[in-house]
């Protein structure tokens, strides 16, 4: 029988595709500070409703909070903060491909700092699957630069490498973070954990964003507020998938959660061929392959 992590990590990498997609969308009316922002701040509703719902509706009791959970949490949300930005910051360079490629490194890196802060370790077949699927994501990242592969592994340490490696080690952090934090809590079960953890990132998250455009960049925030409908849907959407991650990463550990949410580049893939009918070449078809047959094998061995 299947494990309950995996459809709920399809599922989840499915939404991300969405709000992504949406917050493209938005790009076109506010800032990348705004467009980043709604994803966390009309969020913000979307996780509450989870949590009353879960604990009025279905008599799930709240969870404990402690100090643990707090450090933890906040850590995620820095982390993830900080990742994100980092991430936007490579699309100024005009070679940000080697970037994005280094920036998908993050469920290698999870698996190190899972050992390292859990003390969670991998099995071989874990680490194969995940040592396939990054580099099935790395070729659809590069696919149409004029790059080599000797060429990729000697451009590591070029800055934009370098930012994108910094970029999977924070989002790597933020994944393993977010496992602890949930952990922490201690019952009462894996979806109301998941839930109230969400609540406590999501918020700390908008308030962070908030003060960062109150004190830098107040006019971005009538733009949000003119764009509030289409903003709505990513923070739908965008919950929706967070609530999916924190739940799967409560059941499973977050390198082998982040392995399989790879399939989201299928997602953008066949968006992109189908909707938008975009021409694919061959290095984007080894990718994909390989992306597909990481995730067989990570099925097969979890």
């Amino acid at each position: 029988m299947m494990e309950l992590w995996i459809p709920i990590t399809i599922g989840a990498a499915f939404l991300q595709n969405l709000r992504s997609a949406a917050q493209k969308h938005l790009k076109g009316v506010m800032g990348t500070t705004g467009a980043t922002f709604v994803r966390f701040g009309f969020g913000v509703p979307f996780a509450l409703g989870f949590v009353c719902l879960l604990h009025f509706g279905f008599g799930h009791p709240l969870p404990a909070p402690n100090l643990a959970f707090f450090a933890w949490a906040v850590l995620g949300g820095v982390g993830q903060i900080v990742a994100t930005f980092l991430l936007v910051h490579l699309f100024s360079f005009r070679n940000f491909a080697v970037g994005t490629a280094y920036s998908r490194t993050e469920p290698a890196q999870a698996a190190l700092f899972g050992l390292l802060f859990l003390g969670e370790r991998v099995t071989a077949g874990v680490l194969l699957a995940i040592a396939i699927s990054v580099f099935g994501v790395m070729l659809i990242s590069v696919a149409h630069t004029a790059l080599s592969l000797r060429t990729l592994v000697t451009s590591m340490f070029a800055r934009n490498a370098l930012i994108g490696l910094a970029s999977g080690t924070a989002f790597g952090v933020s994944a393993v973070a977010y496992r602890a934090a949930s952990l922490s809590l201690g019952g009462p079960n894996f979806i109301m954990q998941a839930a109230y953890t969400l609540v406590v990132v999501i918020v700390f998250q908008t308030v962070v964003m908030l003060v960062w455009m109150l004190s830098r960049d107040r006019s971005e925030l009538g733009r949000i507020a003119k764009a509030w409908k289409p903003a709505l849907f990513v923070g739908l959407v965008g919950a929706s998938a967070s609530f999916g991650w924190f739940t799967a990463m409560t059941l499973q550990q977050a390198a082998v959660v982040k392995a399989l949410a790879q399939v989201e580049m299928i997602f953008t893939f066949a968006s992109s061929v189908f909707f938008f009918k975009e021409r694919i070449n061959r290095l984007e078809i080894a990718g994909c392959v390989l992306i597909v047959c990481g995730i067989l094998t990570l099925i097969a061995v979890g």
